[in-house]
């Protein structure tokens, strides 16, 4: 099976401590490009995640981001630090005693830092409940890029099936077209009144049919073809050989464009070019 490298997948975990949602969606990239957005209390899970993608991808340019919130029933009950509160007043009024002026309000000690407090909540279960949300976000996220693979791998066979049918097609004509190229060259030889030897003539017949014969072209678009499907069957992450292949067929059919002798061939030919870019614009999304 093949992968698209263009996908988007989308997992909300609720628990008691809140609410989760992760987001993953990529686009086609030469290598693996990771771009993580997490909340600061959650930064310790970015290599985690990383190893995770680099596990479970090879090429793509993916974008990660998590939103959080917490349940406010979790946070109702605070208490005041009184130890550090008479400290902090005490300071205080040492401070304004040296200065002379200044008032403290007791709202001016509730916001230092540690004075109130709230219970903190478990960031170790949070954590695996965040990361098991993940794992199924991604597992989403790769069955959403083997579908859309899936959609690709049909296209692309499709194109396949016409580029053999356009080989075939021309395959058949080439022993007509030799004949009509022999006939014509030879009565224009006879219209303009020319005495050449005859095996003079015969040998360049032959060596101009050579130049045209396009047989060897035709069966390495055929092979081609073969090797095409090969990799699309064996699957993984096959765009970089995918995307080889299409430059194969390029060779090829540029060269039969050069050999074309009439307008048939000359059409099969442009046919060719046209359905090898349906394919490698499909390919240079598959991983």
């Amino acid at each position: 099976m093949i992968h698209s490298m263009t996908a988007y997948a989308r997992r909300e975990i609720k628990a008691d401590w809140g609410t989760a949602v992760w987001e993953i969606r990529s686009v086609n990239q030469r290598y693996l490009e990771t771009y993580l957005r997490l909340p600061e209390q959650f930064r310790s899970l970015e290599p985690v995640l990383r190893e995770r993608f680099r596990k479970r991808l090879a090429r793509g340019k993916v974008e990660c981001s998590l939103r959080f919130d917490v349940n406010p029933a979790t946070n109702t009950e605070l208490t005041i630090n009184e130890d550090l509160a008479h400290q902090v007043i005490k300071a205080a009024k040492w401070v304004k005693n040296a200065a002379g002026e200044g008032n403290i309000g007791p709202f001016q000690v509730l916001n230092w830092p540690g004075v109130m407090e709230a219970p903190e909540q478990d960031l170790d279960i949070i954590n695996q409940d965040l990361l098991s949300g993940f794992d199924a976000a991604i597992d989403d996220f790769i069955a959403a890029r083997a579908s859309e693979g899936a959609n690709m791998q049909a296209l692309i066979e499709q194109r396949l099936e016409a580029i053999s049918t356009e080989a075939a097609m021309v395959r058949s004509m080439m022993p007509e077209v030799l004949t009509w190229q022999r006939e014509r060259i030879l009565n224009r030889l006879e219209e303009a009144k020319v005495e050449l030897d005859a095996n003079r003539v015969e040998q360049e017949l032959i060596m101009l049919a050579q130049k045209s014969d396009v047989a060897e072209e035709l069966d390495r678009l055929d092979s081609h073809v073969k090797e095409t499907q090969k990799i699309m069957k064996k699957g993984g992450a096959c765009g970089r050989r995918l995307d080889f292949m299409m430059q194969e067929f390029n060779r090829e059919s540029n060269t039969l464009a050069s050999k074309s002798i009439n307008t048939e061939i000359t059409a099969a030919a442009v046919e060719l070019k046209v359905l090898i870019e349906q394919m490698r614009e499909q390919i240079q999304n598959i991983e």
